[in-house]
């Protein structure tokens, strides 16, 4: 079948150029507008976010000023003492009127400071009211949502600053006035339990209208707060406090949108083009929100529109030519670059993509790369060529290497059989002894075992050591039958049990003993190898311990360190090796490992 002809790359690049070159301008004008309009928008938008973060850590800051205030009423000695003596009945008129006297002695150190109240377990009422400048008739108490005890109730629960929402006072004047408050539980830290009364300190609202809108304009952008049940707290707008901007415990997206409506349902936007953000309070678990015109930025916007329109004219025709000498340049490197590619297809590794200074940098990049590629496919080759003479290589070694080991058993069986023809009984169990070794330990030397093969390749290991030294060291070996079935590394003990016969003892004159005791316990397998030779140094015992070990050619520290790795090696932060000695005395190693029964490790693999 004939192969289709297909078009250059040239031409759709061509054609491509010169339709977008024709419709730029209308497409560009379409939607340079929207996406600058919404660039700027997410600019002033963020840009609203970060001055609501910092309009909210002045409000915090404003606001621990009044809640230290709060502390200090609640924590102050005297006034403790004078509501303990009000909640006992003694002497309470005058107690009140000190208590008075106190309250009023702190109430100018904060400006919007409206009144301080004090309720005590008893249900006495103290407190001193800048509204009504009376003692017996308080401007905010009697107009709360909640009764006096579910106020008493809610503050003393804890030890926490409870934060009471907006509230409109009683009318004094001739002018509303609106209150947020501050309340705590009284506190006798010789007595932190108990239960004397609560503080309240009431705050002018225009505190927080103060502080929200200290550098807003009320026509361009405006701050309002919103409490967690969704009534507001502060508003530019007085006739706004109090009421239900929006229902409590919406979660924190869609709250947006719930501000959003208000704003517009309630014509407070004071223009067409208005964005709306919010930030939470988790200190007082209010709502800041910000509502921010646009109106300027879209009219410039528009002349920028102007603007861009006659730019995008002119470029235009630049753009033409532009495009005319860019398409040459790049068609042309990349037919060099094909050419090549098709060599290098044929079988041709030598052939290499030439590289010219006229090459555009991404096509000079690729091939750079494609001539390194056949580089190293090229080096590939040589290297698979020569792994797989080392492979036959490797082979004939390993097949090697398993010839020898069985010579060497069956060399052994031969002279087991020519001792028991000869009678020699104690030859022919050494024999056996060190053929069953060997075996043991070239089969697999790093898998994994019962405790109980360990147990018999370690007595017949130690039978052979008693043998060979003539019976010159006492040992005892003791393994708890309930670890029998437990698994273990193979020949993780052995190189522990040969540094102590064959260094332990060395220069030592006393009774040589040697002792292994394995047991469980805490779901860990315990190795205790104790011998009463001729012990190591204190300073290399603590070096040892903490994973240092000296550079040394002795075997004893090579065959030590060794072992200690591979027991990190299986089983990680959760094997560990601890060394005890006293020179001239003894050496007890102890080794735990976790304890993992043979069922338990087969019911895993399933």
């Amino acid at each position: 079948m004939e192969r289709q002809k297909k078009v250059s790359l040239r031409v759709y690049l061509i054609l491509a150029f010169f339709i977008t070159s024709i419709i730029p301008t209308v497409l560009i004008n379409l939607f340079s507008y929207y996406n600058t309009s919404g660039i700027v928008r997410d600019n002033m938008q963020e840009l609203s976010h970060i001055n609501l973060e910092q309009t909210r850590s002045s409000l915090d800051v404003w606001l621990e000023s009044y809640e230290d205030i709060l502390f200090q009423i609640y924590t102050d000695d005297d006034i403790v003492d004078l509501i303990e003596k009000i909640n006992q009945g003694e002497d309470v008129s005058v107690c009140k009127n000190q208590l008075r006297r106190t309250l009023h002695g702190l109430f100018y150190t904060k400006e919007y400071i409206k009144s301080i109240s004090v309720l005590t377990e008893n249900g006495t009422l103290v407190f001193y009211d800048l509204l009504t400048g009376s003692s017996t008739e308080n401007s905010w108490l009697d107009r709360m949502d909640i009764s006096r005890d579910e106020l008493y109730d809610t503050v003393s629960a804890d030890n926490v600053t409870h934060v009471l929402s907006t509230q409109e006072a009683n009318e004094f004047g001739g002018a509303a006035h609106y209150l947020f408050h501050l309340g705590h539980r009284i506190i006798d830290y010789r007595k932190v339990e108990k239960r004397l009364g609560i503080v309240v300190v009431s705050i002018d609202e225009r505190m927080l209208a103060a502080v929200c809108n200290s550098e807003g304009d009320a026509n361009n952008s405006y701050n309002f707060i919103v409490d967690g049940a969704g009534k507001m707290v502060s508003h530019p707008n007085q006739e706004l406090l109090t009421t239900q901007v929006i229902e409590g415990g919406v979660d924190k997206e869609n709250r947006k949108a719930l501000y959003e409506d208000f704003v517009k349902r309630g014509k407070h936007h004071g223009g067409e083009h208005m964005v709306v953000d919010f930030v939470h309070d988790d200190v007082f678990g209010w709502d800041l929100v910000n509502v921010s015109s646009q109106e300027e930025v879209v009219m410039r916007l528009e002349r920028q529109q102007q603007i861009t329109m006659t730019v995008m004219s002119v470029a235009l025709v630049t753009l033409v030519l532009i495009i005319i000498v860019l398409i040459r340049r790049l068609t042309g490197s990349l037919q060099n670059l094909a050419g090549v590619m098709k060599q290098a297809g044929k079988g041709e590794l030598s052939a290499r993509v030439e590289i010219r200074k006229s090459m555009p940098a991404e096509v000079e990049t690729i091939a750079t790369e494609f001539n390194c590629m056949l580089e190293r496919l090229a080096g590939s080759i040589e290297k698979e060529r020569e792994a797989q003479a080392r492979q036959k290589d490797a082979e004939i070694t390993a097949l090697e290497a398993q010839m020898n080991p069985h010579f060497l058993y069956n060399t052994l069986d031969t002279i087991n059989w020519m001792a028991i023809d000869r009678d020699e009984y104690e030859i022919s169990n050494s024999i056996n002894a060190l053929a069953n070794i060997l075996r043991y330990g070239i089969d697999n030397s790093n898998g994994i075992v019962t405790v109980r093969q360990e147990y018999e390749w370690l007595r017949k290991y130690l039978f052979l050591q008693q043998t060979r030294l003539k019976n010159t060291f006492q040992c005892e070996l003791h393994v708890e039958p309930e670890v029998m079935d437990c698994q273990i590394h193979k020949l993780l003990l052995q190189p522990f049990v040969e540094n102590a016969i064959l260094h332990g003892f060395e220069g030592v004159k006393r009774t040589h003993f040697l002792s292994v005791n394995i047991s469980g316990a805490e779901k860990k397998l315990k190795i205790i190898i104790y011998d009463n030779g001729r012990g190591i140094p204190e300073e290399l015992v603590e070096e040892m311990n903490h994973g240092n070990f000296p550079k040394s050619n002795e075997k004893n520290h090579i065959g030590m360190e060794n072992a200690i790795t591979r027991i990190g090696m299986y089983y990680g932060g959760a094997g560990r090796v601890t060394i005890e000695s006293r020179q001239d005395e003894y050496t007890r190693i102890l080794i735990e490992i976790p304890l993992k029964k043979q069922d338990m490790a087969e019911e895993e693999d399933r």
